[in-house]
């Protein structure tokens, strides 16, 4: 039985998958620049409140990932994690899956992706919070950015849980 405090299995995961999908999915239909319109429909303010409890949501799970030192697993420091991460690239173009816990590449991809995470959550607060300032299209230009690069790390990770799934049902 798994670890139910481990982040891999926690609720925040599933929620914060859930959430990112919803508001990707629906994003081209949110009509918001420089603040709320006054004909905003339910699809504008739903986007802007699961947006707040994403951050909320995407806070916990950056910290409970990270604590206790943990966050070394998903960002490199040292000159050997790194040579890990280049075994694994190097092992992937050989057709070796590398491995799913304790860093490397795939850590690497998660730590990124829960880096996108935090910079789309915060950019699109502080959009939210500058709304109707000249500030507000410098923030949703940041937030706008930052989706696109949550969203190359989003399908990076799909794929490569999606290889651990395959490798583990050939075994």
């Amino acid at each position: 039985m798994s670890d139910p405090s481990a982040p891999a299995s926690d609720w925040r995961h599933l929620a914060l998958v859930l959430l990112t999908l919803w508001l990707l999915v629906t994003s081209p239909w949110i009509a918001l620049y420089r603040r709320v319109p006054a004909d905003a429909g339910w699809l504008d303010y739903a986007h802007v409140a699961l947006g707040l409890v994403a951050l909320v949501v995407t806070v916990a799970y950056v910290w409970s990932c990270g604590r206790r030192g943990r966050w070394r697993l998903y960002l490199p420091t040292s000159r050997s994690q790194m040579a890990e991460v280049g075994r694994d690239l190097g092992g992937l173009l050989r057709g070796r899956v590398p491995a799913a816990e304790g860093g490397g590449l795939f850590g690497l991809i998660e730590g990124l992706l829960l880096l996108a995470l935090l910079a789309t959550a915060m950019t699109g607060a502080g959009w939210f919070l500058t709304q109707g300032s000249a500030e507000a299209l410098a923030w949703r230009s940041h937030h706008a950015l930052a989706v696109r690069g949550l969203l190359v790390l989003f399908v990076l990770h799909a794929v490569s849980v999606s290889l651990h799934l395959l490798e583990f049902l050939r075994d």
